[in-house]
């Protein structure tokens, strides 16, 4: 089983540069097969869950051509059906989008249902809401997919009853196509709802209002192809400047939009850290005397869950007592365990919503699991900040999101590696000076 292995101690220093932000990457893949002519998307990540949406699309008749690692061109005019029922499909959150894709465009689809991250129930309620008041008949059947068709999709004006970033990119998908106008009320304003829609408005649909709560949508006869690049990935980039402050490093972060990042620079610099922003890039330097802070995550703008776990892991080190609140999704606080294997001080509520987090001095290297794609990154920076080794199994999460993670943090002059056997440890462990090996982490 594959292990991230670090040893830690080591302040990041350099330039690490943001790919493509997998969230947005996801609904834009989607949105691409919903026009017969080629869709080219440039800044596409490399991680795992965009090559199950590659390959989906592609087994279900889509063209798809890498041009280069990070380019793909998508000429779905050979789709030959509307059925997204392999098994592969169940391990990611984000294949519900080509419901909306499909039915957008040939007013019937059927898709198995997502997996993805066990992190709390998330239903698809909204995601059905705005289905059925477009036109959509929906139904799960007995193989455990989501079939909907619709005789024809017409525009409505639409409530979310919760603002959810996958209903709001969904339905916008269904919407783009449908007769009339459509009104999206509570919509997500996340920066991946708003690429979903540019790259929609490039490919000829009359979107307003995304980035806003409310989406006006006026349906268009057919869509067309276009060249599209992915925006950064907001949190890649906040990953990387918590372990820049984690390990009291001094670390450049180049392709981002600092804009995209400003609840979590707050954050840092309320921490005592140091932030200089630029036109595309951001620079965090730590602080070992880093001060608490409070956190509760909330829809863009607010703090995004999915930098919840790695906030956490900073504030670990921090002087005095914070507290985080989890507002979107419960079961968030798994990797909390994990932490205080490592020496921190965490308690979480039983409700399961807050965590009580008193500073300490310093962690300690341990045999730790990931028990999702952030709690895995959050580990990973923990490792780095620790004493001595740590070993992260389960990192099939972390492939999820990110790209090269170990090498990027290589090149910051972190000491870690991808090993997939106990003589590829202890080889590592001996170059870098340790005494004795670590006992192989147990699979989860």
């Amino acid at each position: 089983m594959l292990q991230f292995l670090m040893k830690g101690g080591t302040p990041l220093k350099g330039e690490v540069n943001i790919g493509g932000a997998k969230n947005a990457a996801l609904g834009i893949l989607a949105a691409a097969i919903m026009t017969d002519e080629p869709v080219v998307l440039e800044n596409l990540p490399d991680v795992s869950d965009i090559n199950v949406m590659l390959k989906a699309i592609s087994d279900i008749g889509a063209q798809v051509d890498r041009l280069d690692r990070h380019t793909v061109r998508i000429t779905a005019g050979s789709i030959h059906t509307q059925k997204v029922l392999f098994d592969y499909v169940r391990k990611i959150r984000a294949s519900y989008y080509l419901i909306g894709a499909l039915l957008g465009k040939y007013k019937t689809a059927e898709v198995a249902l997502p997996g993805g991250c066990a992190i709390g129930a998330r239903p698809i309620d909204q995601h059905l809401k705005g289905f059925h008041a477009l036109g959509a008949r929906t139904e799960i059947t007995n193989e455990g997919a989501l079939h909907a068709e619709a005789d024809a999709l017409v525009g409505r004006h639409i409530f979310m009853d919760v603002v959810s970033v996958g209903a709001t990119i969904n339905v916008m998908l269904a919407a783009v196509l449908a007769e009339g106008r459509t009104v999206i009320e509570s919509a997500a304003k996340e920066p991946h709802v708003v690429d979903v829609a540019n790259l929609l408005n490039c490919m000829g649909a009359r979107i307003k209002g995304a980035g806003t709560d409310v989406i006006r949508i006026h349906g268009v006869e057919k869509l067309h192809g276009t060249t599209y690049p992915i925006v950064p990935d907001q949190i890649e980039a906040g990953t990387f400047m918590m372990a820049a402050a984690a390990t009291n490093g001094d670390v450049m972060i180049r392709n981002v939009i600092p804009k995209h990042l400003e609840v979590i620079s707050a954050k840092l610099l309320e921490m005592g850290c140091t932030i200089q922003e630029f036109d595309d890039a951001v620079r965090v330097c730590g602080n070992p005397d880093k001060m608490y802070t409070n956190v509760k995550t909330s829809p863009y703008p607010g703090f995004p869950t999915d930098m919840q776990p790695q906030i956490a892991t900073v504030l670990a080190l921090a002087n005095g007592t914070s507290m985080i609140t989890e507002s979107i999704f419960e079961k968030r606080f798994a990797y909390v365990e994990e932490l205080n294997r490592m020496g921190a001080d965490i308690t979480v509520c039983e409700k399961g919503d807050v965590a009580t987090i008193n500073g300490v001095k310093g962690l300690k290297g341990a045999d730790v699991t990931a028990p999702d794609l952030r709690a895995g990154a959050a580990l990973v920076i923990a490792g780095l900040c620790a004493e001595g080794y740590t070993s992260v199994s389960d990192i099939k999460y972390v492939l999820r999101g990110y790209e090269d993670f170990d090498v990027k943090m290589q090149k910051l002059g972190a000491q870690i590696i991808t090993v997939s056997d106990e003589k590829e440890a202890e080889e590592f462990i001996r170059r870098t000076g340790g005494m004795e090996p670590l006992e192989p982490a147990k699979e989860a």
